[in-house]
């Protein structure tokens, strides 16, 4: 009968544990920045991220915070770079390396018009939930 309970306690134990481990994933939000300018066209469950295909700057996915009605970029975050093809979906690392800032004409250089820039942060507690980029 011990058995039994220690058993169950265990079980109990190793639930909470995971679901504590659970909570603290994406806990920041994020978003991508062009020369310090949002790049979504609203931050909401229906914002759109659209560039033009000879935009020019510093692309940076920072910490966000929203003040007097204008959204800032924090400290940049470290990202990773892939292109999602338009013709058939299939998403091609961009480059194997980790960046801060980047000039986004380097990732434009190897898109087309329809394709699209997908970033990965590097740190599961920061949440980009505008992660793809049209180009246009």
């Amino acid at each position: 009968m011990k058995k039994i309970h220690r058993l169950v306690l265990l079980l109990l134990c190793s639930a909470i544990s995971t679901l504590a481990f659970g909570q603290e994933h994406y806990t920041n939000c994020t978003a991508a920045f062009l020369d310090n300018k949002l790049v979504v066209n609203e931050y909401s469950p229906d914002g759109k991220c659209i560039i033009d295909s000879t935009a020019q700057g510093i692309l940076t996915v920072s910490p966000a915070t929203y003040d007097n009605n204008v959204w800032i970029a924090d400290d940049p975050a470290e990202f990773m770079v892939a292109i999602r093809d338009k013709n058939t979906g299939t998403i091609c690392m961009f480059s194997d390396k980790r960046y801060k800032k980047l000039e986004i004409s380097r990732v434009l250089s190897k898109c087309r018009k329809g394709d699209r820039i997908v970033l990965m942060t590097m740190d599961n507690h920061l949440a980009l939930p505008h992660n793809e980029i049209l180009i246009r």
